[in-house]
């Protein structure tokens, strides 16, 4: 089957042999096609992805050759379920098989999991540290192209926060909060600012018994919210804050810390 991997750099498989894709060019628009997840791109949109909002002259020319390019580069590939670059009423299509995205299996574990964390919070954590281990790095890592790049790469990367914030909730409410201490940690201290990962990390800090070091992580925090942002911590972090300098029980291992949210 010839797979795909969006979650970080594009590469195209077959087995485990890479397929290589060569230029520019031809990587955004194998990225524009995959990231239109089989449905018909119009030329005009392919053409805005490959160059940058800016079309040569005579750009349809230039487009249909890159489109042939690449459908000869992924006939030439021979395996059981080659993809199919296919020209569609609505425009081009990428025909791929099931579960050959590992952005399409990345969503649907992900969905699957926050389903299965009602039931099942256990499961759910392996659910989702099986999608999470897709990533390899920012979504479409190496292709700028357009609106069409830009808005699935920012949808992947939202279900991944999601996804991640849910993974720790798990983790704290089934009593793993030591485990996961380097990883907040790393999170927090990333140029992203989020206060969910805080508020986690301090959690986890207070339950592992270092009250001192979950007190530092909240201030660092403030000092850049108003650095960098001008603004002050959430009402939910500053509960956090609040909740560990009077030890509430809402704290405890055995507690639900989901009550300190607003």
């Amino acid at each position: 089957m010839t797979r795909f991997s969006v979650l970080g750099p594009i590469e195209c498989w077959s087995g485990s042999r890479p397929v290589e894709v060569h230029g520019a060019l031809q990587r955004t628009l194998l990225a524009a096609l995959l990231a239109n997840e089989g449905k018909p791109l119009p030329p005009e949109p392919v053409a805005m992805e490959l160059w940058a909002g800016t079309p040569p002259r005579n750009w349809e020319n230039a487009l249909q050759a890159h489109v042939s390019r690449l459908r000869r580069r992924l006939a030439s590939v021979a395996d059981e379920a080659p993809a199919r670059l296919v020209v569609a009423p609505g425009g081009y299509r990428l025909l791929v098989a099931e579960d050959a995205v590992d952005a399409t299996v990345f969503m649907r574990k992900f969905t699957q999991a926050r389903v299965q964390a009602a039931v099942d919070p256990a499961g759910a954590v392996g659910t989702l540290r099986s999608a999470l281990a897709l990533w390899r790095g920012p979504a479409l890592g190496n292709v700028i192209g357009g609106p069409v790049c830009r808005s699935a790469a920012a949808r992947y990367e939202a279900a991944r926060v999601i996804g991640l914030e849910t993974l720790f909730d798990l983790e704290l409410q089934t009593g793993r909060h030591v485990d996961i201490i380097p990883a907040l940690s790393e999170l927090v201290e990333s140029p992203s600012l989020n206060e969910r990962f805080c508020e986690q990390l301090m959690i986890a800090l207070y339950r592992s018994g270092l009250q001192t070091e979950a007190l530092a992580t909240y201030h660092r925090m403030r000092h850049r919210l108003d650095m960098e942002l001008g603004v002050q911590p959430t009402r939910t972090l500053r509960n956090h804050e609040k909740a560990i300098l009077a030890h509430d029980p809402s704290l405890s291992v055995a507690a639900n810390h989901l009550v300190l949210r607003d």
